[in-house]
Parts: structure tokens; C-alpha cells; sequence
């Protein structure tokens, strides 16, 4: 429990510093620099894939040589890097430099870390300490959103004040680092660590595919952002509207997660699945503000019956001394899609109009829940 404390303040203090940029980021493109939505795509869809291509390898290395904490540290510190960079950003180059810097470190770290927490936790309880995990993760979100909105009201123009700030609570994310404790590795014997994805069960493989490929349709958050901007919402008014959805997020992803370890998986997922679907059609179309409330709840809903479930899913069946890299696959392939789906979104937004990328999210979302709910068959152990 002590790590799983650890790492959750680890994330608190980096998604404090996150989330003080990442609902201005489509604002600063746009009406600072005078990038288009294709570009607020290419971005995130470049950034978001090459950091992607790491998390798989990350996993992969962390099992092979048991420095899950030594590459946590690296890839938090890569993060904060990042956030300096974007400082010094005068073109949207420079923030596509900054996003590649800050992503690489969620690359790097992401199945460690989790492997980390699945490593501190006990088997039947995989779904509380993601859950908890995630709470700790999504406060922080709410914290770094709060400063931002305040930061705003004091000045509204001066973003890059906001960039500087929100590389404190980075750097301190790096520093608590240090404290986790190494966790007592699960004995395997001499056997030679080996990966071949022939060797997973089908249904593991089901479930990472079509992680993918829902995934096509899950562009970034950043559009959401912008969608609100285009229908009229101040810089202001979209970071409270992002707070909104990071409190929904927060106080439900524990519960659902602990849920989950007691009804199990399926039931959660798929009904999350659904929700985004809907919600992803609300967003298509929405056209006052007033609407834009009730969606951006909507959303942390949607997170909060997946993200958690999904790592406490992975944990459950993957074969323990290839839990890391199996989180990192599925983290891989996941972002893998987002550079496709970000590039389809920002196209469909620039040649058919903004509401035609979020019916075609509508329509993958639907598509994988049905799929999903017919690979977790009520015959498996999932």
C-alpha cells in the first residue's frame, strides 16, 4: 500500500503540472500561433504515437531487468523537461517538440509504474489500487485546472506564465519519486524472459485489438477543448469546463474500479464504451453551452468506468512476469491509434465541418462496445 500511496502522490503532483497546460494547448495553437485544427492533430497524433512506440519496450525492459523504479524516474523526468521546453515555444514546432519530450515520458513510465502498483497490490485487489491510483491522479488534474482557471483570471493573455508555473509540481513529482519502495519480485525460476504475441491468450489478444481500434475513433482530448472554444467558451470557460470533467473522472473512478473486482470487468467496460459513444454523439450535436456541462461530465463518467478497469483487466491475465510488458502493448497500441485518430479528426473537422469527427468517434464507440461485449463472453474468466 505504501507504493501505491507513493506513486498516486507521484501522479497528483505531475498531473498538477499536466492539466495547468493541457486544457490551453488548442487555444495557444490556434489563436496565439495561428495553427489550424489539422495542425492541433498532427501534434498530438505525432506526439502521442512516437512516445507510444516506447511503452511496449519500457514494459518489456523494466520485467527483464527489474528497474521499473529507475525508469519511472526517467520518464517523469523527461515529462518535466518537456514543460520547459514548451516555455521557450514560439511556433507550434516548438510545442510539437515539447508535447514529443512530455509524451516520451509518459512512454517511458507508464507500464513500469503500473507494473510497480500491480507488483505492491494484492491479486484480488488489482481494481482498488488502480482505482486508488487513479482517484490520486484525476485530484491532481482538478488541482492543476483550478490553478490554471485562476492563473487565467488574473491574466488572461499570458499563457507561457502558466507553462513556467506548471514546472514546479513537475519537478516535485521527480523528487517523491524516490521514495517508492522496490517491491519483492515474483520468483519464475531461470526461465529466459521471452515475448511472442503467439503465446497470449486469445482473448487477451481480442481485447488489444480491439483496444486499437477503438482507439481510431478516440482522438484527442483537445478537440473536445476546441469544440467548446469554436461554440464560444472563453479561455477561462474551457479550463472549468475540463474541471468539470476531471471532478466527474475523480470521484468515480475509484468506486468504479472497486466495483469491478467484485462483479467483474465486463459489465463496467462495456457500459463505458456506451457512454462515450453517446457522449461523443452529444458532441456532434451540441450547439449552446449550456449543453457542453452535461458532456464534459459525461466524459470523466466514461473514463472513470475504463482507464482503471482496463490496467486491472491486464493485470488479472497477463502472465506475471510479463506484466509489464503486457501493459505496455496494450499502452502501445493504444497510442498508436491516436495518430491516425487525431489526424482523421482534424481533417473531418477542416473539410466536412466540427461536428462530422465526433459521429465518427460516436460510431467506433459503438461498434466497440459491442465488440467488447462479445469478447468478455460470460463463459470467460475475464
Amino acid at each position: 500500500m505504501f507504493n501505491i500511496v507513493v506513486l498516486g502522490i507521484v501522479s497528483l503532483l505531475t498531473d498538477i503540472s499536466s492539466e495547468m497546460v493541457y486544457p490551453l494547448l488548442p487555444i495557444f495553437l490556434t489563436m496565439s500561433l495561428g495553427a489550424s485544427p489539422a495542425i492541433v492533430g498532427v501534434i498530438e497524433g505525432i506526439a502521442e504515437s512516437i512516445a507510444s512506440l516506447l511503452k511496449v519496450f519500457s514494459g518489456y525492459w523494466g520485467d527483464k531487468t527489474k528497474k521499473k523504479k529507475e525508469l519511472a524516474i526517467t520518464g517523469y523526468s523527461s515529462s518535466f523537461l518537456g514543460k520547459i521546453i514548451l516555455v521557450l515555444a514560439g511556433t507550434w514546432s516548438g510545442v510539437l517538440v515539447s508535447r514529443i519530450l512530455d509524451r516520451l515520458g509518459k512512454g517511458i513510465r507508464t507500464a513500469p509504474r503500473d507494473s510497480l502498483i500491480a507488483d505492491s497490490a494484492q491479486e484480488k485487489s488489482y481494481g482498488k489500487a488502480f482505482g486508488l491510483h487513479r482517484a490520486m491522479d484525476t485530484f491532481g488534474a482538478v488541482i492543476g485546472v483550478l490553478i490554471a482557471y485562476f492563473l487565467l483570471l488574473a491574466n488572461t493573455t499570458n499563457f507561457k506564465r502558466i507553462f513556467l508555473f506548471s514546472g514546479i509540481p513537475a519537478l516535485l513529482g521527480v523528487i517523491v519519486l524516490f521514495f517508492v519502495r522496490q517491491p519483492r519480485e515474483i520468483n519464475v525460476g531461470k526461465k529466459k524472459l521471452s515475448f511472442a504475441w503467439s503465446s497470449l491468450d486469445k482473448k487477451l489478444k481480442a481485447f488489444l485489438i480491439l483496444a486499437f481500434i477503438f482507439n481510431l475513433g478516440n482522438s484527442s482530448n483537445q478537440f473536445l477543448l476546441l469544440r467548446a472554444n469554436k461554440l464560444g467558451a472563453s479561455a477561462p470557460l474551457v479550463v472549468l469546463l475540463y474541471l468539470v470533467y476531471n471532478i466527474s473522472y475523480g470521484i468515480l473512478s475509484y468506486p468504479m474500479a472497486s466495483l469491478s473486482d467484485r462483479i467483474g470487468r465486463k459489465r463496467i467496460l462495456v457500459t463505458g464504451y456506451f457512454i462515450y459513444a453517446f457522449v461523443y454523439l452529444g458532441f456532434a450535436l451540441v450547439t449552446k453551452l449550456s449543453g457542453l456541462w452535461t458532456l464534459f461530465a459525461f466524459y470523466g463518467l466514461y473514463i472513470a468506468f475504463t482507464e482503471g478497469v482496463e490496467k486491472a483487466l491486464l493485470a488479472e491475465i497477463a502472465p506475471t512476469h510479463l506484466r509489464g510488458t503486457v501493459i505496455g502493448l496494450h499502452a502501445t497500441l493504444v497510442g498508436l491509434a491516436l495518430l491516425p485518430a487525431s489526424l482523421i479528426a482534424g481533417l473531418l473537422w477542416d473539410f466536412f465541418g466540427a461536428a462530422v469527427p465526433f459521429y465518427f468517434g460516436a460510431s467506433m464507440g459503438l461498434l466497440s462496445a459491442i465488440g467488447l461485449a462479445l469478447i468478455l463472453n460470460e463463459k470467460a474468466s475475464l
